[in-house]
Order: structure tokens, then C-alpha cells, then sequence
């Protein structure tokens, strides 16, 4: 019994100390957590989804997602292939070409109407605050921060590891002019060395002048946060962003439900709808899209092309790694809402709505 205690003490020691790390981040305080407190969001301590939210769906329990994510045999879980992809000159490109380039899994970089925007960033090669445990896919990373050019908006989602990658973000420091995120986000840059001038922390329903006719509108999504122990202390969010010329939804991470139609109806029609496709579950559904909740989102936004990402980069769900695309390219026979599948750095290029894309994971073992 005391042996038993020795060993479970040392451990707790041990996760506490690791937990001191810088990577953690640091939870909001002082005057952002007061602020925090007068959003109608924020209610018991925690930020809540506009819809009651529980983090497994009906009918699933944590030992049956603990068996079919980590026990239960999958072949095709992680590609045995090499992932195919381009390495664009960033650098070299036109400031005024209007474009977009995917980087696997959720990060993007976007060129449009002479401003350039990078959205959730992960070059580390990790999705993990430990080392080694959620890693890239052989060949997604081409990428790193030195190829990317000034950054002038830095959109954050949420604080997940796949979205907040510490060291992407410690590199990209001197290259980010701006910063967008939720409430409470802001406490990880700053402890982290971004100036608190730059960021730019927003609840759902607020809008932020960005400036040369850019406007970016702070909205809801059905996820949750955290990068402890502790959950639900930043808030999750989407993003609309109106430029001189297009109107773009961010969707970050989300389940489906009506705040879709609601963002559709306050916004109008969206030229591109960037949503998470991949590493769901019908035991997750309600914080993660199923691929036909994909489309029927983009259906209430009134969305004229989708982006699917979320996918194609590192294992977080159960599914074969190239189902998320195959799966709504399927179903998207049956909405018929132009599809962008670009590999890995390819250019999309955002004014041209006859843009072709193959089915580059076909054929992928």
C-alpha cells in the first residue's frame, strides 16, 4: 500500500512539474478574466456552446471510445504512403494575387486584396503537448515559418495543441502584425511574448475593423478548449472575414447545429466556407462535424465553394486516414457544392472559379 502511494505521488509530482512547461500556456487573469466573466457566454466558471454540449454523443461511453481510438485494430488509420504535396514559393508571391494555401490538417495561409492572413498554425510536426504521440503524416511537413512571408492577420480557432502548436507561434513572433482570437486566448500569447498591443481578443457577435476594408467578425462554434486540466477558460470561436472583394467564413473546429443558419442569415452568402472535415466520430458528433454535417453547414451558410480541412495530417479519430475526403466527396453528389481538394501547398486560387483539383489520395496506401 505505501509502495503504491510512493509510485502514484511521484507520478503526480512528475505530471505537475511537466505541466510547468511554457507550452501549456497560461489560463486568463486580472482584467481579461473580468472581462471574461461579463460575457453571456461564461456562466459557472466556464465558457458553454449556444446549445447544450456534451462531449461524447448518446449512447457512447468513455471505454468504448478508449477501445475503438486506441485498442481496436485499424489498417489504414495512418497512410503507409507518403503524402503527396508542393512547396510553393511563398515568399515570391504577388502580393496582389488573391490565394490560398493549405498546409494539411487546419492551418492555411490566404493572399487576398493585398493582405496576408495565416490561420492556426502547426509546423512542429507534433499535435501534442508530448513529444512523439500525435505525429505528422510522412510528407505534410514541407512547411516551416521561415517560408512564410509577414504575416498581417494571425487567426486563432481555439487553444487545442492542433491549433495552438507552441513553437510554431515562438517562431512566428516577429513576423505577426495582428492577432485574432477569443476571449482569453490572448493570456497564451502574452505569456509567450506577444505584445498585448497586437492582439486582438473578441466574444461571439463582435466585430473588429481591421482597417483598408478589411472587417473580421468574432462567431459562435459547438467545440470546447484547454490546454490543461482545467476546460472551457478560453473561448472557441469562427470567423467571418469581409474583404474589399470576398467574404469568407473560418469555421475553426465545430459540431453541426443552428448557429450555422444563423451566421447565413446575419452575413449573407459566403464566396468560401472553410470547415473541419476529419478525425470525427459518431461518438464525438456534437463537437466535431460528421463529413454530411460538412455540407449541410455549408448548405445554411449559403456557401458558394467549401474548403475541407481537419484532415490529412495526424490522427485524432478512429476513421481510415483518407476517409474525410473520399467520404464528402461521395456525399457532395447529392449537394453539388463546388469541392476545393488541394494537395498539400498547392495554390488555390481564390477569383478563379473554374479551379480543377484531383483526387490526390486515391490510389494511397
Amino acid at each position: 500500500m505505501i509502495t503504491t502511494l510512493v509510485i502514484i505521488s511521484a507520478l503526480l509530482i512528475a505530471t505537475m512539474s511537466y505541466m510547468q512547461q511554457n507550452k501549456f500556456g497560461k489560463n486568463p487573469s486580472g482584467a481579461r478574466l473580468e472581462r471574461i466573466k461579463h460575457s453571456p457566454n461564461y456562466r459557472d466558471g466556464q465558457f458553454q456552446n449556444l446549445s447544450k454540449t456534451t462531449t461524447l454523443a448518446d449512447g457512447h461511453n468513455y471505454f468504448e471510445v478508449l477501445y475503438t481510438s486506441y485498442i481496436k485494430y485499424k489498417p489504414r488509420k495512418y497512410p503507409i504512403d507518403s503524402i503527396p504535396s508542393i512547396k510553393t514559393d511563398l515568399l515570391s508571391l504577388p502580393v496582389e494575387e488573391n490565394l490560398l494555401v493549405w498546409f494539411g490538417h487546419s492551418s492555411y495561409f490566404i493572399q487576398i486584396d493585398g493582405k496576408r492572413i495565416l490561420v492556426d498554425p502547426v509546423f512542429s510536426g507534433n499535435a501534442s503537448p508530448i513529444p512523439g504521440t500525435v505525429k505528422s503524416f510522412n510528407g505534410t511537413d514541407i512547411y516551416a515559418v521561415s517560408d512564410l512571408p509577414n504575416i498581417d492577420y494571425l487567426f486563432i480557432s481555439h487553444d487545442h495543441y492542433d491549433h495552438v502548436d507552441y513553437e510554431t507561434l515562438i517562431a512566428l513572433k516577429e513576423k505577426t502584425m495582428n492577432v485574432i482570437c477569443g476571449l482569453g486566448v490572448g493570456a497564451h500569447l502574452e505569456h509567450w511574448g506577444y505584445d498585448s498591443n497586437k492582439i486582438f481578443e473578441g466574444d461571439w457577435g463582435d466585430r473588429i475593423v481591421l482597417g483598408s476594408g478589411f472587417t473580421a467578425f468574432v462567431e459562435s462554434a459547438r467545440h470546447f478548449s484547454g490546454r490543461g486540466f482545467s476546460t472551457n477558460k478560453t473561448l472557441w470561436a469562427s470567423y467571418v472575414l469581409h474583404t474589399p472583394t470576398m467574404k469568407i467564413y473560418m469555421g475553426g473546429d465545430s459540431g453541426y447545429d443552428r448557429h450555422y443558419a444563423e451566421i447565413g442569415n446575419k452575413h449573407g452568402s459566403f464566396d468560401l466556407a472553410i470547415l473541419d472535415n476529419g478525425q470525427y466520430d459518431e461518438a464525438w458528433k456534437y463537437i466535431h462535424h460528421l463529413p454530411e454535417d460538412v455540407l449541410k453547414a455549408a448548405n445554411d451558410l449559403r456557401a458558394k465553394r467549401i474548403l475541407p480541412v481537419h484532415s490529412s495530417k495526424f490522427v485524432l479519430g478512429s476513421h481510415d486516414w483518407d476517409e474525410p475526403l473520399s467520404k464528402i466527396t461521395e456525399l457532395n453528389k447529392s449537394y453539388n457544392i463546388p469541392l476545393l481538394t488541394p494537395m498539400i501547398g498547392e495554390v488555390v486560387y481564390l477569383n478563379d472559379k473554374d479551379q480543377q483539383f484531383t483526387s490526390w489520395w486515391l490510389g494511397l496506401k
